[in-house]
């Protein structure tokens, strides 16, 4: 039997962006657009709402300023009719759209998370979603993010500099660190298949 949806899939700043950066053959999860449609394709299989954000610096002359025409999905992801799509401005995809809005107007109370980066804008977003009072799940798996430079780096390393400063912390680190910080406190840890899997239960009603 069919129960009402009340879930939703946030799918945070997988974008060409990205994807333009030098920093991109450092990515630790260079499959992260194919991931993100698993998930993607589960959640429609089930009914539940799929929230799509960009990030954007307008004026910033980036590959993340909207005139650089890099803001944009990572294919093959495309938005289906209906979909709503929010551009940010912030770290998290609550405080410079109406996402809060637009979830309680749609009955929602639990979210999964996915997107890049893993401890930067998709963390922030379940921390500040798990404070807002909803139940989140952290997907992992379909995050993506890079090497992070020790806060007394040099700034403008190039990606061979940074991979060979014994202090960079390396994404495998990253993602780590931010399980460790959420898990318990924030979200449930959860991989792509379980996630999938708890989509399908939802459909089928078991």
């Amino acid at each position: 039997m069919l129960v009402p949806m009340t879930r939703a899939l946030i799918v945070i700043d997988v974008q060409e962006s990205f994807r333009q950066r030098p920093l991109w053959d450092a990515i630790s999860n260079p499959a992260i657009a194919s991931d993100v449609a698993r998930l993607v394709a589960a959640a429609r299989a089930a009914g539940d709402l799929v929230v799509w954000v960009l990030h954007a610096e307008p004026g910033s002359g980036t590959s993340f300023d909207p005139a650089s025409g890099h803001v944009r999905y990572l294919e093959p992801l495309a938005p289906e009719t209906g979909e709503p799509q929010l551009v940010k401005t912030s770290h998290n995809a609550f405080t410079t759209t109406g996402l809060q809005q637009l979830l309680t107007q749609r009955g929602i109370s639990e979210l999964v998370i996915c997107g890049i980066r893993t401890e930067q804008c998709c963390e922030t977003t379940a921390r500040v979603a798990s404070d807002l009072g909803y139940k989140v799940t952290f997907v992992t798996e379909a995050t993506a993010t890079n090497p992070i430079a020790h806060r007394d780096a040099p700034p403008g390393l190039s990606v061979g500099e940074l991979l060979a400063d014994p202090r960079t912390l390396p994404a495998s680190a990253v993602i780590e660190r931010t399980e460790y910080a959420l898990a318990g406190r924030f979200a449930t840890i959860a991989t792509i298949a379980e996630a999938v899997g708890s989509a399908g239960a939802i459909l089928t009603g078991s």
